[in-house]
Formats: C-alpha cells, structure tokens, sequence
C-alpha cells in the first residue's frame, strides 16, 4: 500500500468532494434556526452535485437509450421528454444507478444526514435528476446520434 492512500483519511475526502463542486446561488442560503432539513439538503447538497454530474447523468441515460434500443432520437422533444421522465419513473435499475451516482459523492456528514430521510431524499433527487435530464434532451439525443453513449 502506498503512503499517499494511507494518509488519505475521511476529512480529507469530505475536502475533495466539496472542493469539487460547482457554485450554485441556492447553496448560500441562510441555514435554518432548526438544525438541517430536507429542503436545506436539496439546495445545498443535491443541487450541487446534480450539477456536477450532469453530464455524467446525461451518458448513462444515453447509454440506457441505447442498450434499450428505445426510439429517441426519431421522437419529437416533447415526447423525448416524456421518455425520460418514464424511464426515471419506472426503471428501477436506472433510478438506483442514478441515486448511486449522487449519494456517492455525499461527504460523512451528509451520509449520515441522508440515511434516516432516503425515501425523501430518492425522491427529490429522482424528480431534479429527471428535470436536469428533461431540460438537457438536445445533449442527451447529440450523445446518442454520436454514438458516445456506449463508448462507440
């Protein structure tokens, strides 16, 4: 084992994931007098790291599209994103894929808050993941005319 992974201890994980998010104008609001909610982790946590992964968000349903053989790329907007708004609401592999690729990059602190409010959590971060995708479908169908979604 090399020195370098040794020394790398959880704080200074928590430092990396932080340091890597993007700014977003809802994580400086004022934290409430109650201690943490729900609604203060959705705008401090979840969009920030929504953000931060939206492209990857975009390759892996890209890439669902694609293993699927789903017609996307030949559908209006409209139902493109009605597509993606029912494979996030019915494909329990995508949606676990795609919660997995948000909690992972989640400090301690955050885990440990986002533990006892997961089935809240999922949902709220389903429903902005579906939103982000939803709002991005001309990137999602220029991924899948390229044929990048599955490393092609």
């Amino acid at each position: 084992m090399s020195q370098t992974s040794a020394a790398f201890t959880p704080a200074d994980r928590d430092a990396a994931i932080l340091s890597s998010r993007p700014l977003v104008e809802t994580a400086f609001l004022p934290p409430t007098t109650d201690g943490p909610t729900v609604g203060d982790f959705l705008h401090r946590t979840l969009r920030p790291v929504l953000k931060l992964q939206n492209e990857l968000l975009l390759l892996l349903v890209a890439d669902f599209i694609q293993e699927h053989h789903i017609p996307f790329l030949t559908s209006a907007v409209v139902e493109q994103q009605r597509v993606v708004a029912e494979l996030l609401t019915r494909n329990v592999k995508l949606r676990y894929l795609l919660v997995g690729t948000v909690v992972g990059l989640f400090t301690q602190s955050e885990l440990a808050f986002y533990r006892p409010h997961r089935a809240e959590l999922n949902r709220r971060l389903l429903e902005l993941a579906t939103r982000r995708v939803q709002d991005h479908v001309a990137a999602l169908a220029t991924l899948l005319a390229e044929g990048t979604a599955a490393g092609e």
